[in-house]
């Protein structure tokens, strides 16, 4: 399965998403976003920072909604940016919006250990 690179964060897709988050070995960051949504492209330096520093605890993933709306569809995402926290192959916390550096953190936070 091929998986599209670009920085820090891989774009997955229907085909890549059960082992890229549901069978990762720690928790992941879900991007849910878009190339035309401007809070997406604030916040997407910001994610791709945070994946960075956090490489060896916490994966990062994002899924463009234009190119996989199943995906969207099966989170409920109605408005991007939108972000899910995976743990243990489950859905573990959600949140719409983008936000500063320390609030992404601090939603983190408990993900980080």
């Amino acid at each position: 399965m091929a998986v599209k690179r670009s920085g820090p964060v891989d774009s997955v897709t229907e085909q890549t998403f059960p082992v890229r988050v549901l069978q990762a070995k720690r928790p992941v960051l879900v991007q849910f976003w878009a190339p035309w949504c401007g809070p997406c492209i604030k916040i997407t330096p910001i994610v791709e920072e945070v994946a960075a520093e956090r490489a060896g605890v916490l994966d990062v993933v994002k899924i463009n909604v234009d190119e996989e709306p199943g995906l969207a569809d099966r989170h409920g995402v109605s408005s991007i940016p939108a972000f899910v926290v995976y743990a243990d192959g489950a859905p573990a916390k959600a949140w719409t919006g983008a936000a500063p550096k320390p609030l992404l953190e601090r939603s983190l936070g408990p993900f980080l250990r």
